[in-house]
């Protein structure tokens, strides 16, 4: 992005022409920049790769007060996910502690 250091506009960028190599210039003012075909590198940053957060940590889904129908077992994991429209309820998904077995409530 350049400006036109007498008017202060964004300059248009052009394409090269047969006779007229690229450029950036500006249609109401004189000024025409031409382009280099070298490219300068003014200041080099390092990239820093962040560390992610889970979004779900396991020990907040322990310890669910509800009783597995099949074993009978009064504790379960679950999680929650919004797989309809906003305005109905969310979809939970528990897992009992004891056996591992999975079932959900809409």
């Amino acid at each position: 992005m350049e400006l036109c250091p007498t008017c202060g506009m964004l300059l248009k960028y052009e394409l090269p022409n047969l006779h007229l190599p690229t450029r950036f210039f500006y249609t109401t003012c004189p000024y025409v920049s031409q382009i280099e075909q070298k490219v300068k590198i003014k200041r080099r940053q390092r990239l820093v790769k962040k560390e992610i957060d889970p979004i779900i940590i396991h020990d907040d889904m322990k310890n669910a007060p509800k009783t597995h129908q099949d074993c009978g077992h009064n504790k379960a994991a679950y999680i929650q996910f919004q797989t309809r429209s906003a305005d109905e309820p969310m979809t939970i998904n528990f897992t009992c502690e004891k056996y591992g077995k999975c079932w959900r409530e809409d």
